[in-house]
């Protein structure tokens, strides 16, 4: 008999996931306020079973046998609207955003259309169209599994890099988000940085709102598979997905001088022709995984089984329908060794792997 009525046995987790796989945890449990979380953490110290935290189900890929510990999904709601903004780690993000451009708020107008739950954006510091959430966080509250007891991370102390902190490196299974603190400016300006962005509104000679840039990501998205829209029978296999699969690869720029050389002596590249690139941090230079994957030789569309390349986006590895993760790996793999092979470059995943042994490092 389990001292707590709330936590549940063998739940399926692949429909609390966007990609819509893996098997069941062996406990459950749906915090809804700090209480509760640190009482599921407790019964999972008692029992010494390992623990995993889900958010939105939006960046994760679960082993077909499930996970046999407690999962504890953080359903934390509320969100402050101060000098800075204050957010439950269980508040929809994508309809967080909603409401600071509802208030002209600028600073995550870019971050439109992301699934998953405020909780999860400080862990992969949540990036997309020239903006990353490290950049307005300055504040972090959450329970450090090692101290035991609740604390406050300012920004420096999250560690933010390109799609990682302390939370998904360092300090992995360390912390468990509670709320992000963000701070926002009022009637600020939108960013528009991203190239596919500033094509959207070239020929513009006014400024775009902040509404208007959160629409056209929405838009860009969408055109991607990259919007998922509960309960709409629009929505097919493309968007049964992790959102994007691999991290762009940051490298040296004598690197990428040796990519571009390459590519070239492989006739995949032109004499007059550039990898796209854009600039990194420490001179470093972050190259499209994209656009490697299609010189790979991959297409949208490709298809390994049940398991596929979205057909409009080919960073977004889908669940064409009763898809395992099996051959969700599989194909990870084929598409890790080919373009490896051809470029020298080893793409890493961005999703959380759940109960699945970590390949080895490149």
């Amino acid at each position: 008999m389990l001292k707590s009525p709330s936590i549940q046995e063998n739940v399926p987790l692949a429909p609390l996931t966007t990609l819509g796989i893996g098997g069941a945890a062996r406990f459950f449990v749906e915090a809804c306020s700090e209480g509760e979380l640190l009482e599921a953490i407790a019964f999972a110290g008692q029992r010494q079973l390992p623990v995993f935290i889900l958010g939105g189900g939006s960046n994760v890929l679960i082993a077909d046998e499930g996970f046999p510990g407690l999962v504890i999904r953080v359903a934390i709601k509320g969100i402050a609207w101060n000098q800075e903004i204050t957010a439950g780690a269980g508040e929809d993000w994508d309809d967080f955003v909603r409401q600071c451009v509802e208030r002209n708020l600028a600073g995550v107008e870019c971050l439109s259309g992301i699934p998953g739950l405020v909780g999860g954006t400080p862990v992969q510091n949540v990036g997309a169209y020239g903006q990353e959430v490290g950049e307005t966080i300055t504040n972090v509250r959450v329970f450090d599994r090692q101290s035991n007891c609740i604390v406050e991370l300012n920004n420096a102390g999250c560690g933010f890099a390109y799609r990682a902190s302390i939370f998904n490196s360092t300090g992995k299974n360390r912390y468990v988000v509670l709320a992000v603190t963000y701070a926002l400016v009022p009637n600020g300006k939108p960013a528009i940085r991203y190239p596919d962005l500033k094509i959207f509104f070239a020929g513009r000679t006014d400024n775009p709102t902040l509404r208007e840039v959160r629409e056209a990501v929405i838009a860009i998205r969408s055109r991607k598979g990259m919007v998922i829209t509960p309960n709409d029978p629009a929505n097919d296999s493309d968007c049964r997905s992790a959102g994007s699969f691999f991290k762009n690869p940051v490298i040296t720029a004598e690197a990428f001088f040796r990519l571009e050389a390459s590519a070239k002596e492989q006739h995949l590249l032109r004499d007059d022709e550039r990898i796209p690139h854009f600039p990194s941090s420490d001179g470093k230079v972050k190259v499209p995984a994209a656009w490697l994957i299609e010189r790979a030789g991959f297409q949208k569309g490709f298809a390994k089984g049940q398991a596929g390349i979205s057909s409009k986006h080919t960073l977004a590895i889908i669940n064409r329908g009763g898809a395992t993760t099996r051959e969700v790996l599989e194909l990870v793999k084929e598409i890790q060794e080919r373009t490896s092979a051809k470029f020298g470059v080893w793409l890493t995943p961005e999703p959380v792997f759940v109960g699945i042994p970590q390949s080895p490092a490149h």
